[in-house]
C-alpha cells in the first residue's frame, strides 16, 4: 500500500487556522473612514490653498489678494517632499476600508503624489517663457482676467502685485538659468515672439509720452472707474498704479528681454525635445502623462496616420454632395481661399463673428436637456482675445468660471487673423469651448457635491481636450450642421487633431524639422498656412500635450459604442454622460473602469 504523506498539508492547514481573518466592515464604519480622508484632501487642498495666491484670485479669494506664487527652483524640492509625505500617509491607508466614492478620491490622489515624485527628474524639461503661455504674458493676462476690482484694498493689492514684478521676475530668470546649464534652451523662432510679447506690455503711458495708454494701466483704470469713488481717491490710485508701473514693472520686463536677447545668441533651429539629455525618457513620461495610456510614440503615430486617411475619405463624401469637382487639394485650397467662407478683417467683421458664436451656443443650450441629465449652473460668455496677447496666442480656449459663482466662463476666440477664422469652423469650436465642451465639463466639476475640491480642479488633458473633441460630434447626431460645410469644419477640425498625433510623434520621436511639422499640415488640411505655423510651434513648446485630443476623443467614443453594444435598448445616453462627466476629470484607464462598472450594473 502506497503511503501518504500528510505532514505539509497539515502545516498549511495550521498556518491558515492562525492566519487573521479580515475584519468585514459595516457600512457605519467605511463611512467614519471615508469620512476622515476626506477631511485629509481638504486639508491638504487647502494647504495649497493657502500656498498659492493667485490659485486664491481664481476661486474668488482675496486672502493675499497681493501677493504672487512661488516661482523660485527651491519650490520643486518643497513640491517633492510634499509629495512624499502625502503618499506615505496613502500608504497607512486601506482603500478596501472606504466607500466607493472615497476609494476613487485615494486612487487618484495617490496616482497624482506617485507621478509627482517621478516627474521631478524633469521639473527643469520645460520653457517657463514661450509664445502660447509664458510667465511675461500669462502674469499681465492673470491682472486684467483675474483680479477684479471692487474696493480701495482691491486696487491696492492690483498696485501690490505690479509693484512684486522685480522679484517675479528674477525667480523666472534664474529657472531660465538653471534649464540653460541642463541643455534646455527654447528653439529660436521662439525668442522674437516672447521679446515682441513683452515690448507690447511696456509700450504706452505712463511708460513712455504716448496717446495711448498701456495695456495694465488701461485695465486698472477701467476697473477703477466702475467704484463709486472720489475723482481725488481715484486719481490718487492710479498714480500709484501708474508708479509701479515705472518704478516696478519697466525694470522686470527689461530685465527679461535683456537676458532674452543674450540667450537668444546661443538658441538653434533644433525642435524636437529629442535634444535634451535623455530627452526620449522625457518625451515617453509626457505622453504618459498626457494620454493617460500607455501608447508608445510610434502607436500613437500610427493612430494618427489612420484617423486622417479616414477623415480624408469622409471628406470625400461631402465633396460630391456640394457638387465640387477637383481633387480633395484641390477642395482644400477652395476652402482655404473663398471669400464666401470668411468675415471681413474689420471691427464689424469681428463683431459679426462674436455675435454668430453667441447664437450658436445658445441654440445649443436649448438642446442639453435632450443629452445630458445634469446641466452647470455657471454662465458662459463669448470674447475676442485681448490685443496685447492676440498675436501669440491660441486660435481659440477657455476660461473657467469662478467657483463662486462671481466670474462666469469664458470662450475666447483669437480674431487677430480672420483669414484664420473660417466661419465653416465656427460651429464646431462653440461646441468645443462652449456647451456641451469644455464649459460643460469643467463647470459642472466645479460644482459638484459630493467630491473633494483637490479632484474639481484635477486637469487630465486627455480627458478634458478628448471631452471638448468628443463634444464636436455630439452635436451631428442631434440634427446641428445642417450645412455641408459647416459638417466639413466638423470633419476639419477633427482631421487636425488627427495629424496633431503624426507631427506631434514626428516633432519629438522621429526629429522632424519645424518645416517639415508645417508642411505636414498643409498637405493634409485645409488650415491657413498661418494656423499651421502656431500649431507646429505649439507641438515644440508643449510636447505631447496635443496628442491628448484625438486620443481621449477616441476613448469616449469607444467606451460608448461598448455600452450601447452590450446594453441595447437599456443605454441611456443621459446616464452615460452622467458616468463620464460627475467624476470630474480623471484619467482615461479609470473613466474605462467607471464606464464598464455603469455597464454591469445596468446588466
Amino acid at each position: 500500500m502506497k503511503k501518504i504523506c500528510v505532514f505539509p498539508l497539515l502545516v498549511l492547514l495550521l498556518l491558515g487556522s492562525c492566519k487573521e481573518e479580515k475584519k468585514v466592515l459595516t457600512d457605519a464604519e467605511m463611512e467614519a473612514n471615508s469620512k476622515s480622508l476626506n477631511a485629509y484632501f481638504e486639508e491638504q487642498f487647502q494647504q495649497e490653498v493657502k500656498e498659492s495666491p493667485m490659485l486664491q484670485t481664481r476661486l474668488g479669494i482675496k486672502a493675499d489678494y497681493g501677493k504672487w506664487d512661488d516661482f523660485s527652483s527651491e519650490k520643486y524640492a518643497e513640491d517633492l517632499e510634499q509629495a512624499k509625505e502625502r503618499l506615505k500617509y496613502l500608504k497607512e491607508v486601506d482603500p478596501e476600508s472606504l466607500n466607493e466614492k472615497t476609494r476613487l478620491s485615494y486612487k487618484l490622489y495617490r496616482q497624482q503624489q506617485e507621478n509627482a515624485i517621478e516627474d521631478y527628474e524633469y521639473r527643469f524639461y520645460d520653457y517657463p517663457v514661450n509664445q502660447m503661455f509664458g510667465y511675461h504674458s500669462q502674469l499681465p493676462a492673470f491682472l486684467i482676467n483675474m483680479h477684479s476690482i471692487d474696493s480701495v484694498s482691491d486696487a491696492e493689492g492690483y498696485i501690490s502685485r505690479l509693484e512684486a514684478f522685480p522679484e517675479v521676475f528674477e525667480e523666472i530668470i534664474e529657472n531660465l538659468k538653471i534649464r540653460e546649464q541642463n541643455g534646455v534652451i527654447p528653439p529660436k523662432f521662439v525668442f522674437d515672439k516672447v521679446l515682441d510679447d513683452s515690448r507690447n506690455i511696456i509700450k504706452g503711458k505712463p511708460f513712455m509720452k504716448s496717446v495711448e495708454v498701456s495695456t495694465l494701466l488701461e485695465d486698472f483704470k477701467t476697473k477703477l472707474e466702475a467704484l463709486e469713488l472720489s475723482e481725488e481717491k481715484k486719481q490718487e490710485l492710479t498714480a500709484q498704479a501708474g508708479q509701479a508701473l515705472v518704478q516696478n514693472v519697466k525694470p522686470a520686463y527689461d530685465n527679461l528681454i535683456a537676458f532674452l536677447e543674450n540667450q537668444q545668441q546661443r538658441a538653434t533651429g533644433e525642435a524636437g525635445v529629442w535634444k535634451f539629455p535623455k530627452g526620449d525618457a522625457f518625451y515617453n513620461n509626457r505622453l504618459q502623462r498626457i494620454t493617460t495610456t500607455a501608447l508608445t510614440a510610434e502607436e500613437i503615430h500610427e493612430i494618427g496616420l489612420n484617423e486622417v486617411a479616414r477623415i480624408h475619405r469622409e471628406m470625400e463624401e461631402i465633396m460630391k454632395k456640394v457638387d465640387f469637382e477637383g481633387s480633395l487639394q484641390d477642395f482644400f485650397e477652395f476652402m482655404r481661399t473663398d471669400e464666401q467662407f470668411y468675415y471681413e478683417d474689420s471691427e464689424e467683421g469681428r463683431k459679426k463673428y462674436l455675435t454668430d458664436a453667441k447664437q450658436i451656443i445658445d441654440r445649443m443650450r436649448q438642446k442639453l436637456p435632450d443629452l445630458f441629465n445634469t446641466l452647470p449652473e455657471a454662465e458662459i460668455v463669448v470674447k475676442a482675445v485681448e490685443p496685447f496677447r492676440e498675436k501669440s496666442a491660441g486660435k481659440a480656449f477657455y476660461q473657467q468660471p469662478a467657483i463662486d459663482g462671481s466670474r462666469p466662463g469664458t470662450f475666447y476666440a483669437n480674431l487677430y487673423d480672420m483669414s484664420a477664422m473660417p466661419t465653416y469652423q465656427l460651429e464646431a469650436l462653440a461646441y468645443h469651448e462652449g456647451i456641451p465642451g469644455h464649459h460643460m465639463q469643467i463647470a459642472i466639476a466645479q460644482e459638484l457635491d459630493e467630491v473633494p475640491d483637490f479632484r474639481k480642479h484635477s486637469f487630465y488633458t486627455a480627458y478634458v481636450e478628448g471631452w471638448g473633441l468628443y463634444s464636436e460630434l455630439l452635436p451631428k447626431e442631434i440634427g446641428f450642421y445642417k450645412d455641408p460645410y459647416a459638417d466639413f469644419g466638423r470633419l476639419a477640425m477633427e482631421l487636425w487633431r488627427a495629424c496633431r498625433l503624426v507631427v506631434d510623434t514626428g516633432i519629438h520621436s522621429k526629429k522632424w524639422t519645424r518645416e517639415e511639422g508645417i508642411s505636414y499640415y498643409k498637405q493634409n488640411t485645409p488650415n491657413a498656412e498661418s494656423d499651421a505655423v502656431k500649431m507646429v510651434e505649439r507641438h515644440i513648446v508643449m510636447p505631447g500635450q496635443a496628442t491628448a485630443y484625438k486620443i481621449g476623443m477616441n476613448k469616449i467614443l469607444e467606451l460608448r459604442q461598448t455600452a450601447e453594444a452590450e446594453l441595447g435598448e437599456n443605454f441611456d445616453l443621459g446616464e452615460f454622460h452622467d458616468v463620464v462627466l460627475l467624476d470630474g476629470a480623471i484619467p482615461l484607464n479609470v473613466l474605462e473602469d467607471n464606464v464598464g462598472e455603469w455597464i454591469e450594473s445596468k446588466k
